[in-house]
């Protein structure tokens, strides 16, 4: 289900304040990547993601490859930082990013 504008503004709002907890380089979504980034979604739910790639089709294509692999929805990218979501259904509230900033 897509984010509604309220949501996204909500969680850019959140991210703002968030340290990148991923970083993506040359090798791109290797298998250390997507563990990590599934790890990552489980635990915080929203997540910063920073790219290392210096052009700009390749980071956006890499983003949208990642948030198809992660089952996440991109909240935003500006420039090598992207801001990704996704629901967990059991969240742990000391851990999630979406809890911890609501309260």
């Amino acid at each position: 289900m897509p984010l509604t504008n309220e949501q996204k503004k909500q969680y850019k709002s959140i991210g703002h304040h968030l340290k990148p907890v991923l970083i993506v380089a040359e090798n791109g979504l290797t298998e250390g990547v997507q563990a990590e980034l599934e790890r990552a979604l489980n635990d915080h739910e929203l997540i910063k993601i920073q790219f290392r790639l210096t052009e700009r089709e390749d980071r956006r294509a890499l983003m949208e490859e990642l948030c198809k692999i992660g089952k996440c929805e991109l909240v935003q990218a500006i420039g090598k930082m992207a801001l990704v979501y996704r629901k967990n259904p059991k969240p742990n509230k000391q851990l999630s990013n979406i809890h911890r900033f609501q309260a």
